[in-house]
């Protein structure tokens, strides 16, 4: 299982690129939402991908397909989850930001959701029916550019929201979650990293 690469770019296409590791080139699956990242990146250049490696017996053929951050490969395993939708699929459909694809799915936006390439009315009926309840950590993700001209007020207002209005928490209790997570962790910088500290202070 391949779960991490990190080499150097051989090949670059529509939906794919070429990976250098180890000798080795591996030939990965980019979402049009990774491959926007890489628009600067040129032939040479040092990358580095969380992997999600798929192989069945229908397809004995293993597919890689690759991912910035775990967070992001995360939301793919959610959004595979789903009734007809499969891995190939999902990588065409990912061509909108995640954040907005699970807030059209908290908000059951089902003509959000048919932005998606691939994706009618039917189907994001079922990705709502599957995933409502699940996309508040994913409603968070930001852009690179967000990321840095992001502040910790305005991420943990984000923040507070979801908690108070999305998953129930008493406004003093959500309000003192974030307190102690930016205590416990300074150098937080974005509404996602603040929601996992929160949940791992809170964990058993």
């Amino acid at each position: 299982m391949i779960g991490y690469l990190e080499g150097k770019l051989l090949a670059k296409e529509e939906e794919r690129i070429l990976l250098l590791a180890n000798q080795v080139g591996y030939e990965v699956l980019l979402p049009a939402i990774v491959m926007e990242t890489l628009k600067t990146r040129t032939i040479g250049d040092t990358l580095s991908l969380y992997i999600y490696f798929q192989q069945t017996e229908r397809q004995p053929k293993p597919v890689l397909i690759g991912f910035n951050s775990e967070i992001e490969k995360e939301f793919f395993q959610h959004f595979i989850s789903v009734e007809a939708i499969g891995p190939l699929k999902a990588v065409k459909a990912m061509n909108i930001p995640i954040s907005d694809i699970a807030d059209a799915i908290e908000s059951k936006d089902a003509g959000k959701l048919g932005q998606l390439k691939g994706v009618g009315n039917r189907t994001a009926q079922k990705i709502i029916a599957t995933l409502s309840g699940k996309m508040a950590k994913f409603a968070l993700l930001q852009s690179p550019m967000q990321k840095e001209n992001g502040s910790v007020e305005k991420f943990s207002e984000q923040v507070l929201d979801v908690l108070v209005s999305q998953l129930g928490h008493k406004m003093p209790d959500a309000k003192e979650m974030i307190t102690d997570a930016i205590k416990r962790n300074s150098n937080i910088s974005t509404a996602e990293e603040l929601f996992d500290e929160i949940y791992r202070g809170n964990a058993p």
